[in-house]
């Protein structure tokens, strides 16, 4: 065992706890990874989330800065990481040292939460590395399902080839490389992983390509190779092909993985496409995780919640427990809580498909009264909130399950700056309002939807991106530094059509300025 591992290891009355925590969780219906937990001091806890929660990464000078701010935000007491824990398998989970034995408790109880989450939800199958993003449907698994999610492995593995490369072409030229390429890393097709073995697409026009038809002059069979000859018709053969493939574009369909095409298709060295490919598979890991935040640790909490204070606690401890779960789902001003409004919406959805508040007669009903008293006893609340743990992500959990009743007994509204105040103001407390704004802010990450729509852009190799306008234009500072990390890996000009002030226009950067010219409609 290595040093780090002997330091961080459970003292035994921690590891007692574990025991009795895991066979509870079990029983309750969990279904979780083996979970390791370590116990780390503040510096060492600090040092792994400025990893991302792995102890081993590639260098790069954000992990540092990372680190210096959680470092001075706990130091001066603005906040403090109660824990952490890793979708791996077996999954590992940080304890901090010097917390109370009832915050490790409710630690632990949060992390099987999790991990439970992180073995049954849909969304992390992506990051089986067994199936190597050949997942078709990722509903149905194994009885016996026990993935390849070594990721550990993995991130230090990439840390090694990383270190490779700065060996080779020294820290500067790499590190500077690597901040073009996550200013990319939100380029990417979330439903890939889970659409087979990439495939391309045949049209009806590349199958004429390979059978390409040769205009004749008619003749008699005799007279047909002088007439026609076998030179002559090759030749008008290449010439047609020759034509078509100026006139075809590339690619034929627009692509949503931005960062493949790249990877695939732009003149990148060798170690310029290592790092890429790394940056890549670690955005897809990350991917997950901000898809499903709400679900997550609203899931999470559900079950630390339950599981303490119907098992875990003795009465000496249900004050301070009460006081710091308390802490952890407090609202504050200008912030969406993923723990308070994921476990209230779980609560929520357990109790209407207890009392039978679903389905066609449900939704049917105008009278408020029998609405209220509406109770079938069906019992069907827990079976339904683990259907939902596995088949949803945050988008089609707040579409399908955040209802105008829960809108209004949690006196939820949305709010935007006011330029006559000159502060924020609640802009509507209307339920579609508030569901329209919280979807929008979820969908893609809050990222803009980019397509790769062509990439010889007016016969010039120039690549061409196209956004997908949905409603708010693009900030033009960002939108310029995007382009610069863009032409950093095409080596050619980039231009970008999106919609502005209402009006379409294309963006284009060609390493000296940037230009924006209004298009025709």
């Amino acid at each position: 065992m290595s040093e780090f591992a002997l330091k961080t290891a459970l003292p035994a009355y921690l590891r007692d706890e574990q025991n009795k925590i895991e066979k509870i969780a079990a029983q309750a219906g969990l279904d979780f990874f083996p979970t390791v937990f370590e116990i780390l001091t503040y510096d060492q806890m600090n040092e792994i989330a400025a990893y991302g929660g792995f102890p081993n990464r590639y260098p790069h000078w954000r992990f540092g800065m990372e680190y210096e701010r959680l470092a001075k935000s706990y130091e001066y007491g603005l906040s403090k990481i109660y824990e952490m824990v890793i979708n791996n398998n077996p999954s590992y989970a940080y304890l901090l040292e010097g917390n109370s034995l009832v915050d490790q408790k409710l630690v632990m109880a949060h992390v099987y939460g999790h991990v439970d989450f992180f073995k049954n939800n849909y969304c992390f199958r992506q990051t089986d590395l067994d199936t190597g993003g050949r997942t078709v449907d990722p509903v149905k698994r194994p009885s016996t399902y026990d993935p390849n999610r070594r990721w550990i492995d993995k991130m230090a593995n990439h840390g090694a080839r990383l270190r490779r490369v700065v060996a080779r072409q020294g820290i500067n030229k790499v590190e500077e490389f690597v901040d073009h390429c996550l200013s990319l890393e939100n380029l990417l097709d979330l439903h890939a992983p889970f659409s087979g073995k990439r495939v391309k697409r045949v049209t009806e026009d590349e199958g004429e390509l390979r059978h390409t038809e040769v205009p004749r002059l008619k003749s008699k069979d005799y007279m047909e190779s002088f007439i026609n000859p076998t030179e002559y018709l090759e030749e008008q053969r290449k010439k047609i092909e020759a034509e078509r493939e100026k006139t075809t574009k590339f690619p034929e369909h627009a692509e949503r993985d931005v960062l493949l095409f790249l990877l695939e298709h732009a003149p990148l060295d060798r170690w310029e496409r290592e790092v890429l490919e790394v940056v890549r598979e670690e955005a897809y890991y990350f991917a997950p995780q901000w898809q499903t935040k709400i679900m997550n640790e609203g899931w999470a909490t559900y079950w630390h919640s339950r599981l303490m204070t119907e098992k875990i606690l003795d009465a000496s401890e249900i004050i301070d427990y009460a006081d710091h779960a308390a802490g952890v789902l407090a609202t504050s001003g200008g912030r969406l809580n993923p723990y308070k409004l994921g476990v209230e919406l779980y609560r929520h959805i357990e109790e209407r498909w207890d009392r039978g508040q679903f389905g066609k007669e449900w939704e049917e009903c105008d009278d408020l009264e029998a609405k209220r008293n509406w109770n079938l006893r069906l019992g069907l609340g827990k079976k339904k909130i683990f259907e939902v743990r596995a088949l949803y992500n945050d988008v089609t959990f707040i579409d399908e399950f955040l209802t105008a009743e829960f809108c209004r007994e949690h006196k939820l509204f949305s709010f935007g700056w006011s330029n006559r105040n000159e502060r924020y103001e609640i802009e509507s407390r209307d339920f579609k309002a508030v569901k329209d704004k919280l979807l929008f802010q979820l969908t893609n990450g809050g990222n803009p939807f980019i397509y790769v729509e062509d990439a010889n852009y007016d016969n010039r190799g120039e690549l061409l991106l196209r956004h997908d306008h949905q409603g708010l234009d693009l900030r033009q500072d960002y939108a310029k530094e995007v382009m610069r990390s863009v032409l950093r890996v095409w080596k050619r000009p980039v231009s970008v059509t999106t919609v502005a002030e209402g009006k379409p226009v294309m963006l284009r950067f060609d390493g000296k300025e940037q230009t924006a010219r209004h298009l025709r409609t």
